[in-house]
Parts: C-alpha cells; sequence; structure tokens
C-alpha cells in the first residue's frame, strides 16, 4: 500500500510502498477515506510523543470502510462505513470496565503506539468494542473530524465542561478542536467567545455561533473576557496547547469557574507555570479532556442528524496523500482555517 513514512523525528517523511496490514483476530483492517492532518500529529513526527517508535507512519482522525475482519470480530463486516476514536480501549482495564476507554490503561493509537491512517490501509485493534458506525449520509472527509477534533471538543465541553444554556465559554485558539467547540458549546445554549490571532478564524468562529471574538494580540485577553461576561467566563477552554492560552483561560472565569485543558502541551510546554493563587482563592476547577469513548458517539451523531452540530462546515482544504508530508510539516505555522483533509489517495 502507499502510505506516508518518516525514518527519523524532523525529518521530511516520504510517500512511499510499505506492506499491507493484517487484522489481529480480534481487530479489522480499515480501507482510509478519508484522514485528518492534524497537531497531534506534527507532535508526533517532532518526537514529544514518546509511544511513536521508528519508522512510523502518522495520522490518527480517520473514515473508512472495513476491508478485512478478524476472526473473533462479531459486530463488524466488510463494507461497512466507520470511524473510530483515537484512542482505542482495550476492553479488559479498570477503566474500559467503567466505560472511560478514553483513559485506557493500555490503550492503542493508530498513528502513535502503532502506524497510522495516513495510508491505503489501517489497522484497529478491538474493534467490536472501539469501531463506530457512520450514517450512511455522511460524507467521509466530514466523518474523519469525528475520530479526533469533533469528538474531543464534544466531551470537553458537555462532559468534561458540563456546559449549559446561559453560561459564559471561552474558546482560547479557533483551530479545528476550537471551532469545534464553539460549534458545539453554542448548540447547548452557551454564550460563546472565541480567541484567536487569525482574523479569518474568528470570522469563522463567528458565523458558527461565537457572540464575540477576541484578538488573541489584546493586551490583557482575560480582562476583556472578564469584562464581556460581566464577571468571567463559567468555562474556558485551552484549545491550542500553549503557556499563553492556558493561562489567560485560567485567568479569564469567574469564581468557581471550570478550566479545560484541551489543546496537548507537550516539548518545551510540557511543565507550563500554573495561577495557583487564582486557583485556589476562587476555587477553580482545572479538568483535563482527552479523546472520547466510542458508546457517546451516539449522541453527537443524533445532534448531528438533527442539524444541531453541522461538522461538515469544519472541513477545509481537502488534500492527496502525496500532499501530505508538506501538511505535516506546516502544522506549527497555523496557517489553514478548518481542518486539512486528506481524501485522495
Amino acid at each position: 500500500m502507499k502510505a506516508v513514512l518518516f525514518e527519523k523525528f524532523q525529518e521530511a517523511p516520504k510517500l512511499t510502498t510499505v506492506a499491507d496490514p493484517t487484522p489481529e483476530p480480534h481487530g479489522v483492517v480499515l480501507r482510509v477515506a478519508a484522514t485528518g492532518v492534524c497537531r497531534s500529529d506534527w507532535h508526533g513526527w517532532m518526537g514529544h510523543d514518546s509511544d511513536v517508535e521508528l519508522p512510523h507512519v502518522p495520522g490518527h482522525e480517520l473514515a473508512g470502510v472495513v476491508e478485512a475482519v478478524g476472526r473473533d470480530v462479531r459486530h463488524w463486516k466488510p463494507g461497512d462505513k466507520v470511524t473510530v476514536p483515537f484512542i482505542c480501549g482495550c476492553g479488559s482495564c479498570s477503566e474500559c470496565h467503567s466505560g472511560n476507554q478514553q483513559v485506557c490503561l493500555h490503550q492503542e493509537q493508530p498513528g502513535f503506539t502503532h502506524w497510522g491512517s495516513f495510508a491505503e490501509y489501517v489497522p484497529i485493534h478491538q474493534a467490536d468494542l472501539n469501531l463506530v458506525a457512520l450514517p450512511e449520509t455522511m460524507d467521509f472527509a466530514t466523518a474523519a473530524s469525528l475520530g479526533c477534533r469533533f469528538a474531543t471538543s464534544f466531551r470537553a465541553v458537555i462532559d468534561q465542561g458540563k456546559v449549559s444554556a446561559g453560561q459564559w465559554v471561552a474558546v482560547h485558539g479557533c483551530g479545528g478542536v476550537g471551532l469545534s467547540a464553539v460549534m458545539i458549546a453554542a448548540a447547548a445554549g452557551a454564550n460563546v467567545i472565541g480567541v484567536d490571532l487569525d482574523p479569518a478564524k474568528l470570522a469563522l468562529a463567528k458565523a458558527l455561533g461565537a457572540v464575540a471574538v477576541l484578538d488573541g494580540m489584546n493586551a490583557d485577553v482575560p480582562a476583556a473576557i472578564r469584562e464581556i461576561t460581566k464577571g468571567g467566563a463559567h468555562v474556558s477552554l485551552d484549545a491550542l496547547g500553549h503557556p499563553v492560552t492556558m493561562t489567560n483561560s485560567i485567568l479569564c472565569l469567574r469564581p468557581r469557574g471550570k478550566h479545560v485543558q484541551v489543546g496537548l502541551m507537550l516539548g518545551e510546554h510540557a511543565a507550563p507555570a500554573i495561577p495557583m493563587p487564582k486557583i485556589v482563592g476562587q476555587e477553580i476547577e482545572l479538568l483535563g479532556s482527552h479523546g472520547m469513548q466510542a458508546h457517546r458517539y451516539g449522541a453527537m451523531l443524533d445532534m448531528v442528524a438533527s442539524g444541531r452540530l453541522d461538522p461538515a462546515r469544519l472541513v477545509g482544504q481537502q488534500i492527496s496523500l502525496a500532499e501530505a508530508p508538506q501538511a505535516l510539516m506546516e502544522m506549527d505555522k497555523f496557517r489553514s482555517v478548518g481542518a486539512t483533509v486528506i481524501t485522495r489517495f
């Protein structure tokens, strides 16, 4: 099969030919129809993720069709249209037994713990636990975002942040995750403020339901948010993963507010200073959010089917597999508006 492979961290990946995967007894092989280019993939290529072993094929945000099925798989067959959470549970640990596969103690992640979806085919573990059926009416480019960005934002806003109607929600960073969070929080009835450096991304945030947007270069973003909200946000998300956006997210909250850290903070940003006096004195909650379990996709897909959510609006540039290496290397430049998706293989 054709695949994008890198043999050294921070060196240009190449489009090459590698052996086709075969399914494990409990797994499947998917024919990849679309896969997003995500900043998490960039972190893996940079060498920030200890799970990545070289040589490596990145890609974790995917949708496709079941191509081959392992002998122990009961619920899926060739031809099924599916996506998969980027965190695949093992099905045997205490977290999986409690329904929290997103923090599985023995998790597998395509594109990190094993070769991923920047390829014509990708193997998926524990298929009966981890695969998610897709509506026939949903196109693959839209479906690809459900495996990471959109689902991650859904859990961050709905399950972790517990956002409700009338609350003020600040979203710091309006890339794929941030714009998804804007749409989802607005659909939940919240008043959303989007923060970013790019006017085009702020314009899209407004179009997706933000009641206000702020230039991240503002001298005092937290003060501006406290002014707009008359006291501070109830929930604030760092959707970028940077010490500045994390700090702004915490400082913009009202007393007893919730900060949700969604953006990964790795490499030189892995241990940022945290404004602890604010957290202690105002009883701020700090919450992490990392993916979403397959069994929670139904609630999200119901909102898509009803028209309350429209992830298709977040699809940006569609590229070929041959263009993926350049797109991956440029992820830290934040040039794209919406999600860049590989749809031509």
